[in-house]
């Protein structure tokens, strides 16, 4: 089957298209500070939005793989004015949806609202920003989260491998 041509309205966000690898850094003022490594792809259907799956595990001090860590999954919709809506989904019991900017190869994410199932742990939002910088994607999150407000949770560098 042939590839779907890309949706003109993804224009501006069809530099994410892809699968993307590489590792990271994490931490909060609640856990030790870790090393993880990534994969994230972005796929179309030739419809109006990105599919997007990501997965990370924890990385031993020589980049083993030693155990899964977070999933999520989602699409990303590109709108007028550079605006984007991304909705996330993940199995741990929450749903968040954000709403930015485009501006060239950079998107700024801000959680507008965030849904819990009652076993959820406490999460309250979001924030994002990605980039292509060099030919790789970066990325940088701060949640808030146990009753403190935004700060650095992770952040990583993926080159594009598909």
């Amino acid at each position: 089957m042939e590839e779907p041509e890309v949706h003109p309205d993804l224009e501006q966000i069809a530099f994410l298209l892809g699968r993307w690898e590489g590792a990271g850094v994490g931490g909060y003022p609640t856990i030790e500070s870790f090393n993880f490594g990534q994969e994230i792809e972005f796929t179309h259907n030739g419809k109006p939005f990105l599919s997007y799956v990501s997965r990370t595990w924890l990385l031993d001090d020589d980049g083993n793989r030693v155990k899964p860590l977070a999933t999520e999954s989602g699409y990303w919709r590109s709108l007028p004015d550079r605006q984007i809506e991304v909705v996330l989904s993940h199995p741990t019991g929450i749903v968040e949806i954000y709403v930015g900017e485009v501006v060239f190869h950079k998107i700024e994410l801000q959680t507008d609202v965030v849904a819990r199932t009652a076993s959820a742990r406490e999460y309250a939002a979001g924030h994002r920003l990605y980039g292509l910088v060099n030919g790789n994607l970066m990325w940088a999150y701060e949640m808030a989260a146990g009753g403190r407000p935004l700060t650095d949770h992770m952040s990583a560098e993926l080159k594009k491998v598909a």
